[in-house]
């Protein structure tokens, strides 16, 4: 695991989109085609706001993403379809998407993207990092030794916290209590791994996660036992590291 720190949001996320353009473009030429998997919430604006501005040949990129709340509409303001949609899907134009469709019967869904993502591996992954250190929908204590590809969960009360304070929800009565999640074990399987982790209300996650040793209670430490994984944060998110800590996975 590696960790870049910088000073703001913008240059932490223009930093990490022309890292991970230069892991796609690097598979494409390698392979012909690549595949990545993205990650949602506030947290990837950043990255997000710099991705789509890169010449990446998208057209021969295949998308994936990590999770969706079990019952929601595509059309609902939270839904991580209609996120990935507007912030990446229509201004890309990737060559293929898959996205999660949180109507449709859970494990009709899951038999269908454990089919597409086990005919080869994903080249990169954009894992976000929650406030109680989850990856995708993973929440402490995290599985991870579930081999499938994705599964149900039910939502810790600290990631419904998350949610609200985010915004895409008033209250708890309005938020979806259950997720189409991918395991622990197929996030490890990616290739590349970028976690773009800004935001003071990720200081703890980020200091919890650097400091520890892995742990299904933090779960975003398995991360550490990843062949390719680097961390970006912003300042605010590495406040509460200090510099052996940043020394360490530098």
């Amino acid at each position: 695991m590696k960790l870049k720190v910088f000073a703001t949001k913008q240059e932490m996320g223009k930093d990490a989109a022309v890292y991970t353009a230069r892991l796609i473009s690097e598979a494409i030429a390698k392979k012909g085609s690549a595949r990545i998997l993205l990650s949602t919430g506030a947290s990837q604006f950043p990255f997000f706001d710099e991705i789509v501005k890169l010449p990446v040949e998208w057209d021969k990129v295949e998308m994936f993403h990590l999770d969706e709340y079990v019952g929601i509409s595509k059309d609902h303001p939270a839904s991580f379809q209609r996120y990935l949609k507007e912030r990446f899907v229509d201004k890309v134009h990737p060559g293929a998407y898959h996205l999660i469709d949180g109507e449709r019967a859970p494990e009709e869904t899951i038999a269908e993207l454990t089919a597409l993502l086990d005919e080869k591996a994903v080249d990169v992954g954009l894992i976000g990092i929650g406030e109680n250190a989850h990856i995708a929908f993973n929440d402490p204590p995290a599985d991870f030794e579930d081999k499938s590809a994705y599964k149900v969960v039910t939502l810790a009360e600290r990631c419904l916290e998350q949610q609200i304070g985010e915004g895409w929800f008033k209250d708890k009565d309005e938020c979806f209590k259950q997720a189409i999640s991918m395991t622990c074990d197929r996030i490890m399987r990616c290739e590349h791994i970028v976690s773009v982790v800004p935001y003071k209300v990720k200081a703890e996650a980020i200091y919890n996660t650097l400091a520890n040793d892995v742990t299904n209670e933090i779960p975003a430490t398995l991360l550490k036992k990843h062949a390719d994984c680097v961390i970006y944060c912003d300042a605010d998110s590495a406040s509460l590291l200090n510099e052996e800590l940043i020394e360490k996975y530098r």
